[in-house]
């Protein structure tokens, strides 16, 4: 059996991520196949699949075939990071360059020079840094945030969505230049409900995998057990799978799996195809953004969402404070506050173009 697992890290604990991956079943195989031929090569690699199927395992595979094995593999998650930051994470900084910057830092892809750069939930890409990732994949060299110095690069980017790109082009959301530049080598990771082979073995390994953290002996499972796991939908793909077993070790009793010990989610997902009506409403839209962070289990949630708030609404008013205001709601004092808060606002400064009142001077030339 072909197993693919992440390396060990404190992290995974809260993670949404699959950490293991099997290749039993027919579809899964012929997806190693298609691994296996297109990693060797430098050819980009866009993969896709919903949430927990395993992207980055699959990601961390091809760059273990690949030429650059023995050089650095660097994972990004392009929705972990506010607007105001994901081009210094992602190019680099200088030191100046925007408030906090107290040092020079280098950027993700400088990180991965000589390796392979795996950009997680690329859909997520704010368009202005879509524009400058284009440029650094075709240049092939990063210009830091606060210099006009250019760093050659030598990094192979491997990209993943649980999106469908072609329809955020169409909604005018992903660069559509961009897509065809990562999508040069296409992998679709079918979700687990589709690719029964791989139940069992993954119920196997992650049955070995918590007894031996648990200090448990040998576990064994009935075979309702296995049906009730085999005929479940698994919303949540590879990592509900590994979740369920580990909850389930938890509370089984004398070392046996039964059907009654396994607590399956009541959660239904709605997966609509092409030709069902799709609410995109603001409202809407914005409800299934916070279902993302529900699922994500983001921390200090109530905060990230005023902050991401407020920022949006200062950069729709142009940066105008009292706009902003009145656009939320509060008072001018209040908003001025909150943006210095986040850094979006220096303390008794004000920003190139705006008299005291926090709005934008035009300058004419006659």
């Amino acid at each position: 059996m072909q197993l693919l697992t992440l390396p060990p890290s404190p992290a995974l604990a809260t993670s949404i991520r699959a950490t293991a991956q099997v290749f039993e079943d027919p579809k899964s195989q012929a997806l190693l196949d298609h691994i296996q031929q297109v990693a060797p090569s430098e050819a980009s690699v866009l993969i896709i699949g919903e949430t927990g199927t395993g992207k980055e395992l699959v990601a961390r595979h091809i760059h273990n075939l690949s030429a650059r094995r023995n050089r650095p593999f660097v994972a990004v998650n392009c929705g972990a990071f506010s607007e105001s930051l994901v081009e210094a994470e992602l190019f680099g900084h200088e030191k100046g360059a925007f408030t906090g910057a107290l040092g020079a830092k280098a950027g993700w892809f400088e990180e991965a020079d000589g390796g392979t750069l795996f950009l997680d939930e690329i859909g997520d890409l704010p368009m202005a840094i879509q524009v400058k990732l284009l440029r650094v994949l075709q240049e092939r060299e990063v210009v830091r945030l606060g210099s006009r110095k250019s760093i050659p690069i030598d990094v192979r980017v491997l990209a993943a969505t649980n999106v469908q790109l072609e329809k955020a082009i169409n909604a005018g959301h992903f660069r559509e230049d961009l897509y065809y530049r990562l999508d040069v080598v296409s992998l679709e990771l079918s979700p687990l409900r589709e690719r029964p082979g791989d139940i069992m073995p993954l119920v196997r390994h992650f049955i070995e995998a918590y007894s031996r953290r648990l200090g448990y002996g040998s576990i064994s499972i009935s075979r309702e057990a296995e049906q009730k796991l085999q005929s479940y939908s698994w919303p949540g793909n590879i990592r509900e799978l590994e979740n369920v077993i580990h909850h389930t070790l938890l509370i089984c009793r004398n070392r046996v799996i039964e059907r009654d010990d396994l607590r399956l989610s009541n959660l239904r997902i709605e997966r609509q195809d092409d030709s069902q009506h799709i609410d995109n409403s603001a409202e809407a839209l914005l409800a299934r953004a916070f279902q993302k962070l529900f699922e994500e289990q983001a921390g200090a949630l109530h905060e990230k969402v005023e902050d991401t708030l407020l920022r949006a609404a200062y950069r729709f008013s142009h940066y105008n404070q009292v706009h902003t205001a009145n656009l939320l709601g509060l008072s001018r004092n209040v908003t001025r506050t909150r943006l210095i808060k986040i850094g979006e606002l220096a303390v008794n400064k004000r920003r190139p173009g705006e008299n005291t009142q926090g709005e934008r001077v035009l300058h004419l030339s006659v």
